[in-house]
């Protein structure tokens, strides 16, 4: 049994860690730290861990964190790297959630988070916890740094591509939409019910912190640079991300359809859908699921992949599970074989009133519809 530690149990990353470790048959929670919350029970703030978590939040304390086999890092960039030092010492093993051990450079992820980096000398040993492309160098890894949300999408998305050398690198375009939140649980204007709700807008077009770390993965599958425009969105929906890509073919007769279902076979947690396919973020709800759908609009030239996960399982605490079984060992499944929760929600009356014909279903959806030729939405 693994014995396992949570850093930072409170937010929406780190409550959905806690649920999959909860349930998870080679994984013991042992601690749970919040400074906030210190003292107070797990199941008091999650009503939804109610006979699932004995344990309280305790203070975060490095002398405990020591006494377990792995630490995970729900935390705010900037945090981890404190203590990691002393943890890869004493030979606890760590991954981090956030994103201070993604960026190989010191340099530049000093420029796109703002401060000095703590330990610069572990980014080298760092391993980037996109299990699909590391595997292998995750299993013997002491420390993981997990990939963020729309790195995730996006890099599985275009990736194999990439690796085939199929696309014009120099003018790749990635529009990503992401559900609310994927902004953290921290109370904001942007985010409030009444800002967020039946709003829809871009953000971070002049350059987004994950710009940095898309681009570091899809030059290392090319070989050299590439030229990435990444524009992520707000949507108006709890979780959830959609990333529709665009590339220009190098080879109009290349078989894209095979391509990623050869490239993805053996992949448990990325299911490549039949052609012309529109993948939905609820068909992930809830899973650590990657589903991907490719388009060639009117036989040109332009692939479009249309790539969703959900932000906080497969973009996040899934995927940190499905990490550290592999890890140690265990089966790349474990813990994580549950199947999306489509949601249920009521859609609110005036909603309703104005589009009678809605699903109650879509409230916490995306899907795009203009692709098909067939479609007047």
């Amino acid at each position: 049994m693994i014995k396992t530690a949570v850093v930072g149990g409170t937010g929406y990353t780190g409550v959905e860690l806690l649920r999959l470790l909860a349930g998870h048959p080679g994984a013991e929670l042992a601690v749970i730290t919040s400074r906030s919350e210190a003292g107070r029970a797990v199941a008091e703030l999650f009503p939804n861990l109610r006979g699932c978590l004995e344990l309280e939040f305790t203070a975060p304390d490095v002398a405990r964190l020591k006494s377990c086999h792995l630490v995970f890092f729900a935390t705010p960039n900037g945090t981890a790297m404190t203590m990691v030092p002393e943890l890869l010492d004493a030979g606890v093993r760590v991954i981090d959630l956030a994103a201070d051990f993604r960026l190989r450079q010191p340099d530049v992820w000093e420029q796109w988070y703002g401060m000095p980096h703590a330990c610069p000398g572990y980014l080298e040993e760092a391993v980037y916890g996109l299990t699909e492309i590391n595997r292998d160098a995750v299993r013997q890894a002491r420390i993981v740094a997990n990939p963020g949300c729309y790195p995730t999408a996006v890099q599985l998305g275009l990736l194999p591509l990439i690796e085939q050398q199929l696309v014009d690198t120099e003018h790749l375009v990635a529009d990503a939409k992401s559900g609310v939140s994927g902004a953290g649980r921290k109370a904001t204007t942007g985010t409030l019910l009444c800002e967020a709700s039946e709003n829809f807008k871009a953000y971070g077009v002049a350059g987004h912190r994950h710009l940095p770390e898309i681009r570091q993965g899809l030059e290392m599958a090319a070989g050299r640079p590439v030229g990435l425009t990444f524009v992520p969105h707000l949507t108006p929906m709890i979780r959830g991300i959609h990333a529709t890509l665009y590339a220009r073919l190098r080879d109009a007769d290349a078989d894209l359809q095979t391509l990623y279902e050869t490239r993805y076979r053996d992949e448990a947690f990325v299911d490549v859908m039949p052609a012309g396919s529109h993948p939905e973020t609820r068909s992930v709800r809830g899973a650590n699921h990657c589903r991907i759908a490719l388009h060639r609009p009117q036989g040109g030239d332009t692939v479009v992949v249309l790539s969703v996960i959900d932000n906080l399982v497969k973009g996040a605490a899934g995927q940190a599970v499905q990490n550290m079984n592999v890890m140690f060992g265990l089966d790349e499944q474990a813990g994580l074989g549950g199947a999306a929760l489509l949601p249920r929600h009521g859609v609110p009356p005036l909603f309703c009133d104005l589009h009678p014909a809605l699903p109650v279903t879509d409230m916490e959806n995306w899907i795009p519809v203009s692709i098909r030729p067939d479609c007047h939405a």
